[in-house]
């Protein structure tokens, strides 16, 4: 498995789609499936030029924080596997409910091991931006997630109830 985190561009254009396309389908026949990260669901890629310009929050609005979105492209087989949204830092929200980084794997390629390796990589990505501890967050009852930010070295600080959910919230220092 060979992969890396790319920013959305002409270049991978249908392998964003493509990826896009079977996720909405899913989160469409599954209503409570998690839609993170959320950035890539905000904007109609049909109007790909607003999509890849808007996808990122440079100069955000009141309540959101800059951004950065990330897609992981799977270069031996050429697909997009998933999605990683960095908070370059902290609102109170963020810090109790959302962390510094938001991911997700496309539904035909969950429980590969995919997770695991975009942290690590969106974990690089934090320290260029120089966050050197890096908050992340999931449901109590995702198991997936939870063993992919513990495999990276994150540690439980607690957890908090959200909208009639736990939530975990984890740490990772960034060395």
């Amino acid at each position: 498995m060979t992969l890396k985190l790319v920013k959305a561009s002409y270049e991978h254009q249908e392998q964003i789609v493509d990826m896009l396309k079977e996720w909405i389908a899913y989160n469409n026949a599954h209503p409570e499936a998690n839609t993170s990260p959320w950035s890539i669901f905000k904007n109609d890629y049909h109007d790909f030029d607003n999509y890849i310009n808007n996808i990122d929050y440079k100069k955000p609005k009141e309540g959101k924080v800059p951004s950065s979105t990330f897609f992981c492209l799977d270069e031996e087989r050429n697909i997009m596997v998933g999605a990683i949204n960095i908070r370059h830092y902290l609102n109170d929200h963020l810090l109790k409910y959302g962390g510094h980084i938001g991911d997700g794997i496309r539904p035909s390629e969950r429980r590969k091991g995919y997770a695991t390796k975009m942290i690590a990589l969106g974990l690089a990505e934090c320290k260029k931006l120089g966050i050197d501890r890096v908050l992340l967050v999931c449901d109590k009852d995702n198991i997936g997630s939870k063993r992919s930010i513990i495999k990276n070295g994150g540690i439980l600080e607690n957890e908090l109830l959200e909208d009639g959910k736990i939530v975990e919230r984890y740490w990772i220092d960034v060395k």
